[in-house]
């Protein structure tokens, strides 16, 4: 009998661990997706911004020489651009559905609304109003926290921020560099 109960208990233990690594798991599929979600939706929009506006940064005051430590930085780039992109991005988490990878059972997150109009395919896609809730609470939990880091690597870095970002600087994805670039 004793040896019964103790079998059970462990058995119960091990389903109890089992299912606290998957959330953990799925928890970090949500901040993962969020975050290379919230870089592609970045660069997006820096994208839509012509690239010659400029805007005129630095001190307005003027140096005892009579000089002026003014500089000219392209707009889409600019810190205040980029807070300001930062407001609205994580709206359009609505814009993602599920899909889940049959062979690492990881689940990633697509744009299921096209930005242009064109059909899309989403025979992979799960839609789900949670799904898109979690993301945009993921994506608000990021920008809140990482605020400094996403306006330092868009100002400067315009290659492999995702990787960049959400895995070597945040760690929010641990297996993101075995995702193929073109997916969230």
């Amino acid at each position: 009998m004793r040896e019964a109960a103790l079998v059970i208990a462990s058995c119960v233990f091990v389903c109890l661990l089992s299912s606290c690594s998957q959330a953990a798991r799925q928890g970090q599929d949500i901040r993962c997706g969020a975050c290379r979600a919230l870089v592609d939706e970045m660069d997006w929009a820096i994208s839509q911004i012509d690239p010659k506006k400029m805007i005129q940064t630095g001190s307005f005051r003027i140096n005892p020489d009579g000089s002026q430590s003014i500089r000219e930085v392209p707009l889409a780039r600019s810190e205040g651009n980029l807070l300001e992109l930062m407001e609205n991005v994580c709206e359009r988490m609505e814009d993602y559905g599920e899909r889940m990878d049959s062979s690492t059972n990881r689940k990633s997150y697509i744009r299921i609304k096209s930005r242009t109009g064109e059909a899309m395919d989403l025979s992979e896609a799960t839609l789900d109003s949670r799904v898109t809730s979690s993301l945009k609470f993921a994506c608000e939990t990021i920008v809140e926290q990482y605020e400094d880091e996403i306006i330092e690597f868009f100002s400067h870095e315009s290659e492999n921020v995702k990787d960049k970002l959400c895995s070597k600087r945040t760690d929010l994805c641990d297996h993101a560099l075995k995702i193929p670039h073109d997916e969230l």
